[in-house]
C-alpha cells in the first residue's frame, strides 16, 4: 500500500515539473498581455516582476532614457527589452541570442 502512494506521488510530481516550464511561460504572455504603451516602470514591473536587468540608461535631449530587460524563461535564447523614456513606456521588444554553432561540412 505504501509503494503505491509513493510511486503515485512521484508519478505527479514528475508529471507536475515536466510541465512546469509551459506554465511559466504562458504566464508571462498573459503577463505580457496587460502592459501598454504609456504605463510608468513601476506599472510595468508591478506586472512582470523585479527579475529584470538595466540594459541602458542615459539622457536623451535632457529627458531620462532607461531600457529594461527580461529574460523569457525558460527560453534562455529570448528576452525583452522595454525602453522608457521619462518613466512611460514608449516601446518594447523581442531580441533573440544568435545562435553560433559550428558547421560540419
Amino acid at each position: 500500500m505504501i509503494k503505491s502512494q509513493l510511486f503515485f506521488a512521484f508519478l505527479f510530481l514528475m508529471v507536475l515539473s515536466s510541465c512546469s516550464p509551459h506554465l511559466f511561460a504562458s504566464l508571462r504572455s498573459n503577463n505580457m498581455n496587460q502592459l501598454e504603451l504609456g504605463m510608468s516602470r513601476d506599472q510595468v514591473t508591478g506586472i512582470l516582476g523585479n527579475n529584470y536587468t538595466i540594459a541602458e540608461k542615459r539622457l536623451e535631449g535632457g529627458v531620462p532614457l532607461e531600457v529594461l530587460s527580461y529574460r523569457n524563461f525558460p527560453n534562455d535564447d529570448e528576452f525583452y527589452l522595454f525602453v522608457f523614456r521619462g518613466n512611460e513606456l514608449e516601446k518594447w521588444y523581442r531580441e533573440l541570442v544568435p545562435n553560433f554553432e559550428s558547421r560540419k561540412d
